[in-house]
């Protein structure tokens, strides 16, 4: 189970290659390129709606993975911001848990991680996935999670390119301030805005918006929203005047509706962040369900060693919580499964413009391979548990 966590990564690593093969073709960097406004990456507005988890207790191997695995959003936020990075262009963060009867702690290491980077990432762990400690004389619990941000494909703001990037890095490092904006995006993904934006240097009104209508009351509520924030963002020009567009790509790795906006390369890292967050769930569940089927097994070695009729409750309860909890694995397959089976049916329609897809088609369905054979193994887990139930006489 925990194996097939890792396995989807490839998916979006190869998504990654499709894309740099793209950029190659486009042939050397002009002196225009080189002018032209950066620091616009996508936004996922998930680390809007992250809480302090509530996780099934006690903690386990399954329940820590998951649980760090959900603070994606966040820990990758923390990496846009250039102070959180060093010079290299791959940064790597390792998160250690350790869990024990006296109580837990996340430690961080990485490479490329500068000491606000890691400060960054260590208030989200430590603020999401809260450890309490073991029972007396438990065994230690430990897991271990790795995060990697690449400059070139993950989302990204450096500052001195010039005086319009530099503009277009505040408003992206600003958007994690501005979540009262996106409060009606809890369940799917904002559409993609266009904003024009007029810099003047040493004018009264130095930051000029104007959005493109959306067509939508909730789009162009947001826009309104976002235009408000962006123009209390400070500009710095060397010119008398600077024009140019900015362009709001938002993805939500907590969508439960698809984003019918999207074009079909954007949703493909749409499904990725959301497959991300359904393995955090089937973690977390497959954590949950190990907890019951323990709680179970202690209370039949119990009634084996006393033959004491009183426990037959307490065995047709724990057994029952053993039955749900699997039952709610399940749930968290199927619906990993099906974000599996749309990034697919993506590919497939991504490779029939370009061949480059054919790749990550392939590696779409060996996550499903993977996935499809986690679900019959917990079909499998609840048939078992269910015949293992007390059963009542008549």
């Amino acid at each position: 189970m925990m194996r097939r966590i890792a396995i989807a990564s490839l998916v979006l690593a190869a998504g990654c290659a499709t894309q740099q093969e793209a950029q190659k073709k486009q042939g050397p960097t002009t002196t225009e390129e080189r002018m032209r406004i950066t620091n616009q990456p996508p936004f996922d507005v998930a680390v809007c709606q992250q809480t302090a988890a509530t996780l099934p207790q006690p903690a386990n191997q399954g329940i820590l993975v998951g649980a760090i695995l959900a603070t994606r959003p966040e820990v990758m936020e923390c990496l846009v911001d250039p102070k959180s990075r060093g010079e290299g262009t791959t940064t790597r963060v390792v998160v250690k848990t350790n869990v024990t009867d006296q109580g837990g702690a996340h430690t961080l290491s990485g490479e490329n991680l500068t000491p606000e980077g890691t400060a960054c990432v260590q208030k989200v762990v430590d603020s999401r996935v809260p450890v309490a400690a073991l029972a007396k004389g438990a065994q230690p619990v430990q897991s271990e999670s790795t995060f990697v941000h690449e400059a070139a494909n993950s989302p990204s703001v450096k500052f001195g390119i010039n005086p319009g990037s530099d503009f277009s890095g505040a408003v992206r490092l600003g958007q994690t301030t501005w979540c009262d904006c996106y409060a009606g995006f809890a369940t799917k993904t904002p559409p993609i805005l266009k904003a024009n934006v007029e810099l003047k240097k040493d004018a009264p009104n130095a930051v000029a918006i104007a959005f493109d209508p959306v067509g939508n009351p909730e789009g162009d509520a947001l826009a309104a929203c976002l235009q408000a924030k962006m123009m209390a963002v400070p500009a710095k020009l060397t010119v008398d005047q600077l024009k140019f567009p900015y362009r709001f790509i938002h993805f939500n790795s907590k969508s439960t509706e698809p984003s019918a906006e999207l074009t079909p390369e954007l949703r493909f890292f749409q499904l990725e962040l959301e497959r991300n967050q359904r393995s955090a769930n089937a973690a977390i569940a497959f954590g949950a369900r190990l907890n019951a089927a323990e709680a179970y097994d202690a209370i039949v070695a119990k009634y084996q060693k006393t033959k004491d009729w009183k426990l037959i409750d307490e065995l047709k309860g724990k057994c029952k919580a053993l039955v749900d909890s699997t039952q709610g694995w399940i749930t968290t397959i199927d619906a990993q499964l099906k974000v599996d089976q749309a990034t697919l049916a993506l590919a497939q329609e991504l490779k029939a413009k370009d061949a480059a897809w054919g790749e990550v088609e392939t590696k779409s369905q060996e996550v499903i391979n993977g996935t499809q054979q986690d679900l019959t193994n917990a079909q499998k887990r609840l048939a078992d548990d269910q015949a293992a139930c007390p059963k009542e006489r008549k």
